[in-house]
């Protein structure tokens, strides 16, 4: 009993020094690795592959924002530079990644799986051959369309007051927008054209009909 406590207790400092150890990428997506960086040369950042322990991970300097290790020291890999497409100071873009996050986490997109689905059921239940337009027009649209955020998918209330996170929100959100339009139109149409073919191909007068 006595070995099986000391060999628990030694397994629950290892766990804990290893975690502890552990350092934090935050990349440009707004997405966090936590894992032991083993090396910062040639361009990119290399960690042990989570999923794979034999393999390893590589992210490119302009994919991190920043490495903060478990030593306390943190590394930028971003910077302010217009020439290159980054407008946003680093502050900018911390509040930028932190919309993201939220978005991600947060922003479901439910209302546009819907719609479209609809819409694709609709225009796929009258048989016209030119169905897909409606669908996917939506899909389109979704991703111009003011993105609503809600105060419960806000990690902190004080980001919003930063225009970068609302940018980094937008940006997210009209993704996972045009993503799931994408989804319920396709499935939409499809099962319109099914209930089109199987019941309702003789019964709508006017319907424009495939030729084949």
């Amino acid at each position: 009993m006595q070995r099986f406590y000391l060999f628990f207790t030694f397994l629950f400092f290892t766990f804990s020094t290893y975690s502890q150890n552990k350092d934090t990428i935050i990349l440009m997506n707004g997405n966090y690795v936590v894992e032991k960086v083993l090396d910062t040369l040639i361009g990119a950042v290399t960690i042990v592959n989570p999923a794979d322990i034999s393999k390893k991970l590589h992210y490119e300097y302009d994919e991190i924002y920043c490495v903060k290790y478990s030593t306390g020291f943190t590394d930028y890999y971003y910077s302010q530079d217009t020439l290159n497409g980054n407008y946003f100071t680093r502050d900018e873009m911390q509040y930028y990644i932190y919309g993201e996050r939220d978005a991600r986490k947060g922003f479901k997109a439910n209302g546009s799986l819907i719609g479209a689905g609809i819409v694709g059921l609709g225009s796929g239940g009258l048989g016209l051959f030119f169905a897909p337009i409606f669908p996917y027009s939506y899909m389109a649209l979704s991703g111009i369309t003011k993105v609503r955020i809600k105060h419960n998918t806000i990690s902190n209330p004080n980001y919003i007051d930063h225009d970068a996170y609302i940018l980094g929100y937008e940006r997210v959100s009209r993704t996972k927008r045009r993503i799931k339009a994408l989804i319920g139109g396709t499935v939409g149409l499809a099962a319109g054209y099914g209930l089109y073919f199987g019941i309702l191909k003789d019964k709508l007068p006017g319907t424009i009909k495939f030729r084949f």
